[in-house]
């Protein structure tokens, strides 16, 4: 088995790094602070080619593999961790889901501006009663003449405080056959965004208050039995959390490995010391077995679209590995790991919350197991 990238990958790679490094890297601290989208980076990236890597080109994308982006996205965040998010957004996310399913119309209206790096689309996803457990959505989308009324709430999207439409799940009948997704404006009457929350990780959230929302059938992006081709698309969403987990665990780890390398305590490097070496060279292991495993999840791709099983294994690896890596680094930083004045802690509060979002960890290990045991196990109670 060749484990080497194909050449172009290869250049990929290097003329990525090297925009990254002279573009954003020298305000990379500024930005991870900024609770507010990066829009001059949306446009540059555009501009580069980066957003719609693997949307086909036939849909004003790039044409690109998954490999490809995922090798895009962490040599963004090589140099400016924050930035990949643009990158998570411009590829992995909703917009994948859009790509795939939605008619020329809707692409023309949503996707182009997203491919410009002039909009930012929302996941409306959880809700207060429906996390983990998304089946349980209570968001309606009732028929009314030609049209439909929305009725719901949905909260912890990313991109929710500023986007510019939203990618809805909702229920057009009941079970999980009745799951679809409407698109639906910011500006739809309505619809009300709520008061900006902060996560941990510094950036900002928003309920999002569906009522009587009217709109016309146009606007449905999968209808009734739509649920399984969501949650298609959702496995690639994770991949990309799961390449920007190792990355910027990767970021913090090498910040620290130069850290122990030349600060010294007791007459001596700290990298002389062997429970640091030790640390260390268990985190290598793992991040090293993340990453291998994230690649394989990606060239094993059917049709475009990852199977749950592997993007589960990836995705636990990938986040198990990369908070451990920030953590690490905290801790061999000290004092100067705990402090804002470098982006090893933003890293360590930026990993941890992918161990909560697009699938917890004890979910994904859920999901492994059935894979295991060549069956699945209700969470449900009484089931």
């Amino acid at each position: 088995m060749n484990f080497d990238l194909p050449d172009d990958v290869k250049e990929l790679r290097t003329h990525v790094e090297s925009f990254a490094a002279k573009m954003l890297a020298p305000g990379a601290l500024e930005r991870a602070h900024s609770p507010e989208y990066p829009w001059d980076v949306s446009r540059m990236m555009a501009e580069q080619g980066l957003l719609g890597l693997t949307v086909a080109e036939d849909k004003g994308g790039q044409g690109a593999s998954l490999l490809e982006a995922i090798i895009a996205i962490q040599a963004i965040a090589k140099h400016d961790p924050r930035s990949a998010d643009v990158i998570q957004a411009g590829n992995f996310g909703a917009i994948r889901t859009l790509a795939e399913y939605a008619s020329d119309e809707q692409r023309d209206r949503y996707l182009a501006p997203l491919l410009a790096g002039e909009a930012i689309v929302s996941l409306g996803m959880t809700e207060p009663g429906a996390g983990s457990a998304v089946t349980d959505l209570a968001t309606t989308a009732v028929a009314d003449g030609g049209d439909f009324l929305v009725n719901g709430t949905k909260i912890f999207g990313t991109h929710s405080a500023e986007a510019n439409f939203y990618l809805v799940y909702v229920r057009f009948g009941p079970g999980v056959g009745g799951i679809g997704s409407v698109i639906i404006d910011r500006d739809a009457p309505g619809l009300t965004v709520g008061n900006p929350s902060r996560f941990m990780n510094g950036e900002e959230w928003s309920q999002i208050y569906f009522e009587d929302v009217r709109i016309p059938a146009s606007q449905v992006l999968l209808g009734e039995g739509g649920f399984k081709k969501q949650i298609s698309g959702f496995n690639v969403e994770r991949l990309g959390n799961a390449a920007r987990s190792i990355a910027v665990g990767k970021h913090a780890f090498d910040f620290a490995v130069e850290h122990v390398l030349t600060r010294e305590q007791f007459g001596r490097p700290l990298a002389e010391f062997q429970g640091l070496q030790w640390m260390f060279a268990e985190q290598a292991v793992r991040l090293e077995s993340a990453q291998l495993l994230l690649m394989r999840a990606a060239v094993e791709a059917d049709a475009g679209m990852p199977s749950a099983q592997a993007t589960a294994i990836a995705k636990y690896a990938a986040n198990e590995a990369g908070f451990g890596a920030a953590n690490l680094a905290v801790q061999a930083l000290g004092g100067t790991g705990f402090s804002d004045e470098a982006l090893v802690e933003y890293c360590f509060r930026r990993t941890r919350g992918w161990m909560i979002a697009g699938g917890s960890t004890e979910v994904l290990k859920n999901r492994i197991a059935e894979g295991v045991f060549g069956r699945r196990f209700s969470q449900r109670a009484g089931a």
